[in-house]
């Protein structure tokens, strides 16, 4: 990669072949418009990041997701950009039943209706919790910022009453910040409230088919992909533009995009001034470890998705039966089913292998079905990130790095500046997108 004279192309390296990246580059090479010659720097084998997916057999029609995905069907920034790179047939709907898994049965609690058929409270507290819920969710003016200065355990303990709270919510809220629960900030709890939809979405062939699809656009505008390509620094050069030094090799580029993890971008750009430094260091995010298991008959009936408190004893906080929401049979009619958790990257989790998490997990799994038996399994994969849940803290408006660095064409992107929305694939999406305007309009301001 060469930098840019003053009629040739500003070079732009993407740091991460993530949504986020991906976007940014589709937007940055418009049919016509040649200012822009983009790289995409990814360092695993595909592109997709934490979307990507895997064929566990060679039986599998559609690859899965290494995570559990979906989409909502307000998510606007990944519908509209799906539509527009010509993939919109790759989208259907679905209408799965989400519980909560309560003093030993499951409860869907996703209408008001099965809120108040709830036989776990008393109808005044079913009232309260629904109001409070209500109030969050229909707010005609979105109140996120006030929220922001708020814990979100106290407020909703004082709103719904300590019944409701921590027979449904506090509960939620552990099994997914654990010992950071109490730090939460009532902002995120607004937000995952105000955009959840009871249907909703997946593409046919997964998510790899949608990253794939993207690639092949993006492939038609001469953007460079590189993938099993790691990047080991990122530094400014005294005559403008960067380095980006790999294994054995560097290139110069006029401007970077990095879309990793605010821990990476401390590594990899440790030229970055103290108080940006200082910035992504107050970032904490939880790690996700997810045990994907093949069973050769349905586990639930009819439930796609069950939340399990952490004080139901279970070690873990979601379970997620895909093959109740897609046919088992794009999946040579393997049943599918996520074993899901957030922690702190320094569990022991990470350390174990999917052997050793699926005797740690299939005992527990009896809890959903009474017939289950060990027998039933017939293959178990894991996959871990270390970083996947950003911690919202109280004040984490005010913590939030800018996605301008101070160093002048150095851009930093990731799921910790979404806030107040929860991480996910539309945020990426957006975030990808407001980056690259924001590379345009740095790149040529009077354009």
């Amino acid at each position: 990669m060469v930098l840019s004279t003053k009629h040739e192309p500003q070079q732009v390296a993407i740091i991460g072949g993530g949504l986020a990246g991906l976007a940014a580059a589709y937007d940055l090479t418009t049919p016509g418009d040649h200012r822009f010659q983009v790289t995409i720097l990814e360092s695993g084998p595909q592109l997709g990041g934490l979307a990507s997916g895997f064929k566990g057999r060679e039986s599998w029609q559609w690859p899965l997701e290494y995570f559990y995905h979906h989409l909502f069907t307000n998510d606007d920034a990944i519908l509209n950009f799906t539509r527009e790179v010509g993939l919109g047939d790759l989208l259907e709907t679905h209408d799965p039943t989400t519980v909560m898994f309560i003093q030993g049965r499951n409860y869907p609690l996703d209408t008001p209706g099965r809120l108040l058929a709830f036989p776990h409270l008393s109808i005044w507290n079913r009232l309260r919790t629904g109001a409070v819920l209500g109030y969050l969710k229909y707010h005609p003016r979105p109140p996120w910022r006030d929220f922001d200065r708020l814990v979100a355990d106290q407020w909703l303990a004082a709103k719904m009453g300590r019944a409701g709270y921590e027979t449904l919510w506090q509960p939620m809220l552990q099994g997914k910040f654990d010992r950071h629960y109490t730090d939460v900030n009532l902002a995120w709890f607004w937000a995952r409230i105000y955009k959840r939809t009871k249907n909703l979405m997946y593409y046919r062939g997964g998510f790899q088919a949608f990253v794939d699809g993207v690639a092949a656009q993006l492939s038609k505008r001469n953007i460079t992909v590189q993938t099993g390509t790691p990047v080991r620094a990122v530094r400014p050069r005294t005559e403008g533009g960067y380095t980006i030094e790999l294994d054995g090799q560097s290139l110069t580029a006029n401007r970077v995009l990095s879309t990793v993890s605010p821990e990476a971008m401390q590594r990899l750009a440790p030229d970055l001034p103290p108080s940006y430094l200082g910035q992504l260091r107050q970032l904490q995010s939880m790690g996700a470890v997810v045990l994907t298991v093949a069973l050769d008959r349905q586990l639930m009936k009819d439930v796609y998705w069950v939340n399990v408190p952490r004080s139901s004893g279970m070690p873990f906080l979601a379970l997620v039966e895909h093959t109740n929401m897609i046919d088992p049979a794009n999946y040579g009619g393997d049943h599918l089913l996520y074993i899901g958790n957030y922690l702190d990257p320094d569990h022991r989790y990470f350390q174990m292998d999917a052997e050793e998490l699926l005797a740690e997990f299939a005992p527990h799994l009896i809890n959903f079905n009474a017939a289950f038996q060990s027998s039933w399994v017939t293959g178990a994969w894991v996959h871990k990130a270390r970083y996947a849940q950003p911690v919202p803290v109280v004040g984490y408006a005010d913590l939030i790095p800018a996605i301008r660095t101070p160093l002048p064409g150095l851009y930093f992107a990731s799921m910790s500046q979404v806030y107040p929305w929860d991480r996910g694939t539309n945020y990426a999406i957006e975030m990808g997108r407001n980056v690259a305007q924001l590379i345009i309009q740095d790149a040529f301001p009077k354009d």
